[in-house]
């Protein structure tokens, strides 16, 4: 018997010793984004499995080409690369703007500190060269009420100030004061805004959230409350300073994939008001220096480039912390070459650099040796400090009195459907403000 179980040992393999680790699929939510864990080491996020639990599109190569031929504009780095990767309906806009029917741009920006980041910064530049195509009505949603109802460490006060201070930020972007309004959701929700989050309460019930977002018996009521706030913004007449009492003016929604959970419901809740559904496009998350595995976090400084970074601490930060595709040693690297479809420092030039032969070469050179990592940071370290430089230059000149004016509500905002094509002879000094 002892024979026996001896035999068997000696034909276990030292891989069927080991203990199995669990594979866990990615977690994308409003509030954390995670890639799966397989093996034990967590993976870059799936896209387009997301485009498949959530049931968007895909923005093609069609969908751009009709882009292209409908506005008159060269479809913007981020869209011809698919770091806007998704969308739900922006055909419908298209075929708005081609029959000159009005609609307007909504996103926004959820304050939990003093400054914004890099991946914070994207969306922005690209709802503004958005702005520059359509040349419509823009609303920014600055939800402090949802940090202080889901961040219990944070103060009223403190998120107003935050809100301050990051519609500064917001406003460097370039956007028209004529064709823009930022709000905070302390300050600006009631009347008719306030009007539209009731009626959209009454018909999300407890039971949707929680399916929705996994909320629980033990959430904060107010959780649960501001589904229907971040909805609100998605309907023209909550905001009859620009349209009026009009309920028939659709939305388009630049954000990043992970809100796309908030406006399923409001798209069904669309149906029930007999509004028009917003429609949607998607960004993909711009990674943390550690890799693709997650995004730029504002509570991980070692994660994340602020807009306030200095040069050095811009270079400090890819040099040291940003991933690379690269090989240990440089004659391996020489030899065997590099893979810049998981080299931070690739990808945050993917974002910025609007040369598409450039960047083309730049993969080439990567994977076949001829440019090393150290190499490619350096180039990604000029891009960055470029962008972050002169993002604080246009910083600098946004006055207090500026931003209050941005965030009057009692301004009236130009809502004029624009004539189809009749901005692109402005792309090419539009395009220098979103891109290197």
């Amino acid at each position: 018997m002892a024979d026996q179980v001896a035999a068997q040992l000696e034909n276990v393999s030292v891989q069927d010793s080991k203990p199995q680790v669990e594979p866990q699929a990615q977690k994308i939510t409003p509030w954390d984004v995670e890639g799966a864990t397989v093996n034990g080491q967590q993976v870059a996020i799936d896209y387009d499995k997301l485009i498949n639990d959530f049931g968007t599109k895909k923005i093609d190569k069609e969908l751009l080409e009709r882009f292209e031929k409908v506005t008159g504009w060269k479809p913007h780095p981020l869209l011809r690369r698919g770091s806007f990767f998704s969308h739900r309906e922006l055909d419908v806009i298209l075929t708005r703007y081609e029959q000159k029917k009005p609609f307007y741009l909504y996103t926004g920006r959820g304050p939990s500190s003093d400054s914004m980041h890099l991946g914070h910064l994207i969306p922005f530049l690209f709802t503004k060269w958005l702005q520059d195509v359509f040349d419509v009505p823009l609303v920014i949603q600055l939800t402090d009420d949802e940090k202080f109802l889901f961040k219990p460490n944070l103060k009223i006060e403190q998120v107003k100030e935050f809100s301050f201070k990051n519609a500064r930020d917001i406003i460097a972007c370039g956007f028209k004061l004529e064709k823009t309004f930022i709000f905070s959701d302390l300050d600006y929700v009631g009347g008719p805004f306030y009007h539209n989050v009731v009626r959209i309460a009454r018909c999300i019930t407890a039971n949707q959230s929680k399916g929705t977002f996994g909320f629980n018996d033990s959430d904060n009521v107010g959780k649960f409350h501001f589904v229907s706030i971040q909805a609100a913004p998605s309907f023209s007449n909550s905001f009859p300073q620009i349209f009026g009492d009009r309920s028939d003016i659709p939305c388009l929604i630049p954000c990043a994939i992970d809100q796309d959970p908030y406006f399923r419901q409001t798209r069904d809740v669309a149906v029930k008001l007999k509004y028009p559904k917003p429609c949607l496009i998607h960004a993909k998350f711009i990674p943390a220096l550690q890799g693709s595995q997650t995004k730029m976090s504002a509570s991980n400084e070692m994660s994340s480039i602020y807009m306030h970074d200095t040069p050095n601490q811009i270079k400090n930060k890819i040099n040291k912390h940003a991933f690379s595709g690269g090989q240990e040693t440089m004659e391996e690297q020489r030899r065997l070459g590099g893979n810049p479809d998981v080299d931070v420092s690739f990808q945050y030039m993917l974002f910025f650099v609007d040369d598409d032969a450039e960047m083309d070469q730049l993969a080439k050179d990567y994977r076949s040796g001829a440019l090393l990592t150290g190499e490619l940071k350096k180039k990604c370290i000029a891009v960055i400090q470029k962008i972050v430089g002169d993002f604080q230059e246009r910083k600098s000149k946004v006055t207090d009195d500026m931003v209050r004016a941005f965030m009057d509500p009692t301004r009236k905002i130009d809502s004029s459907a624009p004539e189809p094509g009749s901005t692109a002879h402005l792309q090419q000094s539009a395009g220098k403000e979103t891109v290197a």
